[in-house]
């Protein structure tokens, strides 16, 4: 069977003269336009460190390529920092970064015909965006995360992001210095590498690998560590295995593959990020994906890794005691994997783990099944008067189950942070931030500032936030977002009133205001919807293509 089965439209061709003219201009000999072409997607940026490092690796990938008797042709995507942008505006292009990426990957392999692809992500929307676009193109090929940063360390403490983050809580509730905060700001990054928790990055790079799309332990080597660079390369030759078997992503990624990634998220205590991502995923591939479907499997998998944000350790203390596959082997041991998956191995996921080593022994970072951290899993499906489409809660079970106060509405999160710096959020509070989901935001702005100053002020058990925004995977504390349908397209969320009691019970799986439907009837014959937050450009656009929430905010429906 033909390698080139794609390129061999422009290489092969008589009548594609001009095309060939072209691709020799690039450096290829007569005798390599015979070859099969391999895109290698990077999404290198300068700017994050999560992407600064990823232009070598791609490099690395190209070596690997050319070694396995492949042509590798390099581009780069857009990319969107997330923890740059966090509490800005800027964060309205992060979620449709995803969709940007998996256009701009889909885009270019579709114009150039190549025959295999390698992507190589390292922020959160990167890997989404990566799997969106390969599921689309159905090509050969795999994805590799470009790994989590090490920890920083200073006076003592052991540092990350959320540090940083908590840290302006701390300096507003008195237990922090400025001067100290800002020796965490000057500390808590050392380098290239994804946010180091269970942040949304990790969560979908361990995601990528459950469900096959990513070589064994992809997910859980560190951004610095040699090893990373020796995977690229590795995948070289295994892109020219999946081109000699034709073994498309359509084939890896099945319903069965994306059950163990949730698998595996709901073990570590992923992101909520990952629903929408899962969801726009699997309507990527032709799979009906929805969320009573996650709701299921948090059902019967407990939370059992002790990772921040609510844990203690982090992705590279993961890696020490055996990384994602010793993750996996344990699972798939305890029944809760589905061993014969397909993988970008050629083989399947029991395959790839038996002849791997499982969890160091005396390690405390991953608890057995029979002493979980939670019996169930973190991420709760919530529906009710306020989310009659859907809510998704973040519940590890440390700030309790069941929540009842009275509402604090702010249109934006900018203007919680206002109130919390005035100490006018109180123990007790419900906040209740909307207008921020993915048309209302637009772009549905993660919330990971003001939930971090919500937990360094010392609020983190006393006070819950719910949103039609959405998380980072770096927040804890008693959070809902996802709340379906926005305020912005008129849901319940827009007509709640200060003062207006709301109960959140991740038992009962509720979410509800309690006004009578009179009351609420009359508000709604009131309401107005505010004014779009963009008026031209991709946001626009953006707002005019995206679904809800609980269809994964995607752009293609």
């Amino acid at each position: 069977m033909s390698l080139n089965r794609h390129s061999a439209r422009l290489t092969q061709d008589l009548s594609q003269v001009g095309s060939q003219a072209m691709l020799m201009a690039t450096g290829l000999s007569e005798a390599q336009l015979a070859l099969p072409q391999v895109g290698i997607a990077a999404m290198w940026y300068e700017g994050n460190p999560c992407n600064m490092h990823l232009g070598a690796l791609g490099d690395a990938a190209k070596e690997g390529v050319t070694a396995a008797g492949l042509v590798g042709m390099r581009f780069h995507t857009i990319g969107v920092s997330d923890g740059i942008s966090m509490g800005t505006a800027g964060m309205s292009y992060s979620l449709p970064s995803r969709d940007l990426i998996a256009d701009s990957i889909e885009t270019v392999m579709g114009a150039q015909w190549y025959d295999g692809i390698i992507t190589i992500a390292g922020c959160d929307k990167n890997m989404p965006g990566c799997l969106m676009a390969m599921a689309r193109l159905d090509r050969p090929g795999l994805m590799i995360f470009g790994g989590t940063i090490r920890s920083g360390h200073h006076d003592g403490e052991r540092l990350d992001i959320a540090s940083v983050l908590e840290s302006y809580g701390q300096y507003l509730g008195g237990t922090r210095t400025e001067a100290s905060m800002r020796d965490v700001v000057r500390h808590a990054c050392p380098g290239a590498g994804a946010c180091g928790g269970m942040y949304t990055a990790n969560t979908m790079a361990s995601a990528a690998e459950a469900m096959g799309m990513a070589l064994p332990y992809s997910a859980s080597i560190p951004a610095t560590d040699p090893r990373k660079r020796e995977e690229c390369v590795r995948a070289g030759h295994a892109v020219r295995q999946l081109l000699e078997r034709n073994i498309t992503p359509r084939q890896v990624i099945t319903r069965r593959s994306l059950e163990n990634a949730m698998v595996v998220i709901m073990a570590l205590g992923g992101s909520t990020n990952a629903v929408l991502h899962l969801l726009a995923i699997a309507h990527a591939a032709g799979i009906a994906l929805t969320l009573d479907d996650i709701q299921a499997v948090s059902d019967r998998v407990p939370f059992l890794a002790d990772l921040k944000p609510s844990g203690r350790f982090l992705m590279e203390d993961l890696d020490r005691v055996g990384g994602t596959p010793a993750v996996m082997k344990y699972l798939l041991a305890e029944g809760m994997l589905d061993g014969d998956c397909l993988t970008v191995t050629g083989r399947t996921l029991a395959e790839n783990l038996a002849e791997l080593p499982g969890l160091a022994e005396g390690q405390e970072l991953m608890r057995p099944r029979s002493r979980p951290i939670k019996a169930t899993g973190h991420l709760q499906v919530l529906r009710g008067n306020l989310a009659p489409g859907g809510a998704v809660a973040k519940i590890t079970g440390k700030e309790g189950e069941r929540f009842t106060g009275p509402a604090r509405c702010f249109m934006r999160e900018e203007a919680v942070l206002e109130a919390l710096q005035r100490r006018e959020v109180h123990p007790g509070d419900v906040v209740v931030i909307r207008y921020e989901g993915p048309t209302g935001g637009p772009g549905m702005p993660e919330m990971l500032k003001i939930t971090a100053a919500i937990m360094g002020a010392g609020l983190g058990r006393t006070v819950a936030l719910i949103t039609d925004g959405r998380f980072s995977g770096a927040t804890h504390g008693f959070v809902v977002g996802h709340i379906t349908p926005e305020a912005q397209r008129g849901g319940p969320l827009a007509l709640v009133e200060d003062g207006d009691i709301i109960t959140i019970d991740a038992v009962a799986r509720t979410l509800d205001v309690h006004v009578s439907d009179d009351v609420l009837a009359q508000r709604r014959a009131a309401w107005v919807a505010p004014p779009l937050a963009a008026t031209q450009g991709m946001l626009l656009k953006y707002i005019r293509a995206v679904t809800d929430a609980s269809r994964g905010c995607i752009t293609d429906a």
